[in-house]
């Protein structure tokens, strides 16, 4: 399965509007525990209307690196992400 063999970097939009930034090895068994109330205290008080995003990365070295890079951006910046609106991004 393709899943397995990477880390996944994903965002979430919240039933609230907002966004939360994780890595997985498993993006549907992820999905399942945010849906459930076990993926995080910040999903379990936001809710989980979708997930926006999702890449994959070789190591998990990567995958965290791309993860604190992306919670370290602006909402616009991760909504144009989100959009794939890569040529405005800065």
């Amino acid at each position: 399965m393709y899943e397995q063999w990477y880390w996944h970097v994903y965002i979430i939009e919240c039933l609230d509007g907002s966004y939360y930034t994780g890595c997985t090895r498993s993006p549907a068994n992820r999905m399942d525990q945010h849906l459930s109330h076990y993926g995080s205290k910040y999903t379990r008080r936001h809710g989980v209307k979708r997930v926006a995003h999702l890449e994959a990365y070789d190591s998990l070295e990567a995958a965290r690196t791309r993860e604190k890079q992306i919670k370290g951006w602006t909402r616009q910046k991760k909504e144009k992400l989100i959009n794939g609106e890569w040529h405005q991004l800065n």
